[in-house]
């Protein structure tokens, strides 16, 4: 006998229907419908923001298992655990805590290394952002709150990394402890206080309970905080992309969101923290058993900080000794007051670019095509030239190691850092830009004359010349070189008067669109002369090459 029966509804097909009749599953579904039809182009500079994602992913899950059985106490006890070496070491809660972590606890070494490595990898992911970010020009309307966003998510990553790095009270975060109490005590006026409000009291004081919350309550807010800003940004503006066919200002080419986009973000992510955690897995970083704990009264030789705070201690062993004055009755110590002062202007410079170029060029349109840096010679300069900054102090922070490792003197090191951080970014600005004009003329003669060949055929008069290829219809917005463009001319206010910062902005402007080579015809012009001239002059010279056999030479025999 045949029973008729009826398919049962799945539970996941009831709930979504009980879901798509309320408000919030309508605007689920407006949004899945919207992420659909919005389109985003595809360039290889994205995987930097998700392997940011990922590290941060990394480094909440792993951080939120050691929180529950680290303890952030420098009350002394006796180690009696099972790494002999130390056995019946006087040392913190915080230190005893972090080797439990790593020889009693099932998974724990694993979990610290990838917290460790995630921490190292996030700043290098976001100083790449930067990087690409600032030599396209995507900083640039409507993206300049991005920017701010991101450089202050490198900001809350230096912060959690400079905390974190703190927290084991080992041997060479104590080092670096008194560093920075060093630092701190330079202040004039305010050292004294500051110190006693960071550490608690006399050094070490309470430094451990005072930056466990930072690490684990204020930086995770922060960073949250700044990625859904970020997020809202970058959803209500449109996508920037490179020039391309069919990509214009208000035409965006590329993959839906939903699903394709969601789908490659979503491998690379899976990736990117297998990857992490497989490095962790095989590769050893912060071994605190073998720097052994913490003592005011001791310090490790040849002891260097995580990577992304070197440039501070560079910046510290650059001033030259005995800078300090006598002034109001306090000492005034240059070598410390100099570095903070260097390294807080570069970081605002790097905050404020975006405004500074909109000001000095006088465009402040929208901008949604990105610039190839070498249609930006200035710009592309100055980035170098930050960029030569920071690897300069970055090096001077291993100023000791290098000495050492190449049998040369301190001092002989030091200064040729210090003749590096001076000279070194006005050289990477001159070559920078010349490179740069030299990459444009070479674009460009690509471009009205086609690629060459490398086929040198004889004519029949005797002349050797080489075969040109004709340029696809895709590379010519990409070789077309920058937009028209002209420097600002200061004028006098309804008084007749020419101000200070007109004349300033004026001069700045000139020296940003000095030696700007001229755009090359319309894109008509330059498709004809592409697809004209270039494949009548092939297709042509092919012809006489044919009717006069065995002309055909080498480059080095003609």
């Amino acid at each position: 006998m045949n029973v008729d029966r009826r398919p049962r509804v799945s539970f996941t097909a009831r709930a979504g229907r009980v879901l798509s009749g309320t408000s919030a599953g309508r605007r689920a579904a407006a949004l899945a419908g919207e992420l659909r039809s919005r389109r985003v182009p595809l360039h290889w500079t994205s995987m930097f923001g998700v392997i940011a994602l990922a590290c941060i992913v990394v480094l909440f899950v792993t951080g939120f298992v050691l929180m529950f059985v680290y303890t952030p106490s420098s009350t002394r006890v006796t180690y009696d655990g099972p790494y002999l070496p130390l056995a019946g070491a006087e040392m913190s809660k915080a230190f005893r805590s972090t080797l439990a972590i790593s020889f009693e606890f099932p998974g724990g070494l694993l979990l610290r290394q990838a917290h460790h490595w995630a921490a190292l990898l996030l700043p290098a992911a976001v100083m790449l952002q930067l990087a690409v970010s600032f030599f396209t020009g995507a900083f640039r309307r409507p993206r300049r709150l991005s920017w701010l966003l991101l450089f202050g998510i490198l900001l809350v990553a230096l912060l959690g990394g400079w905390s974190g790095y703190a927290l084991p009270d080992d041997m060479l975060s104590g080092t670096g402890l008194r560093i920075v109490e060093g630092i701190v005590l330079g202040i004039p006026v305010a050292g004294t206080w500051l110190s006693a409000l960071l550490f608690g009291g006399e050094f070490p004081g309470r430094i451990i309970e005072n930056l466990y919350p930072i690490h684990v309550a204020v930086v995770p807010v922060l960073l949250v905080l700044l990625l859904a800003a970020r997020w809202r940004s970058a959803y209500v503006t449109k996508p920037a992309q490179f020039a391309g066919p069919g990509r214009t200002e208000d035409r965006i080419v590329g993959v839906p969101v939903l699903p394709e986009l969601a789908a490659r973000a979503g491998g690379l992510l899976a990736i990117a923290t297998g990857a992490i955690v497989l490095i962790a897995a095989t590769v050893t970083v912060s071994p605190v058993w073998l720097y052994g704990p913490s003592s005011p009264a001791d310090a490790s030789a040849g002891s260097q900080p995580d990577w992304y705070t070197g440039f501070l201690d560079g910046a510290l062993r650059l001033v030259p000794p005995g800078w300090e004055f006598e002034w109001l009755g306090r000492t005034w110590t240059l070598a410390i007051l100099i570095p903070l002062a260097v390294v807080g202007l570069f970081l605002l410079a790097v905050a404020v670019y975006p405004f500074v170029e909109e000001w000095v060029t006088g465009d402040h349109r929208d901008h949604n095509l990105l610039d190839r840096p070498r249609n930006e010679p200035t710009r592309t300069g100055v980035g170098v030239a930050g960029i030569v900054f920071y690897a300069a102090l970055w090096g001077a922070g291993s100023a000791d190691l290098v000495a050492t490792h190449f049998h040369l003197s301190v001092e002989s090191v030091v200064a040729s850092y210090q003749a590096l951080v001076v000279l070194g970014p006005v050289v990477a600005v001159v070559l920078t830009r010349r490179v740069c004009l030299a990459l444009q003329k070479r674009d460009r003669d690509i471009l009205l004359h086609g690629y060459e060949s490398g086929r040198i055929v004889r004519l029949p008069g005797g002349e050797y010349v080489e075969l040109h290829g004709t340029v696809d219809a895709d590379e010519v917005p990409r070789l077309a070189g920058p937009t028209a463009a002209h420097s600002f001319r200061a004028r006098p206010d309804e008084d007749g008067r020419l101000r200070l910062s007109e004349r300033v902005r004026a001069a700045l402007s000139r020296v940003y669109f000095e030696d700007r080579l001229e755009p090359a015809d319309g894109p008509a012009a330059v498709g004809e002369a592409v697809g004209g001239a270039a494949g009548d002059d092939a297709g042509g010279r092919t012809d006489e090459a044919m009717a006069h056999p065995g002309t055909t030479r080498a480059a080095g025999a003609a």
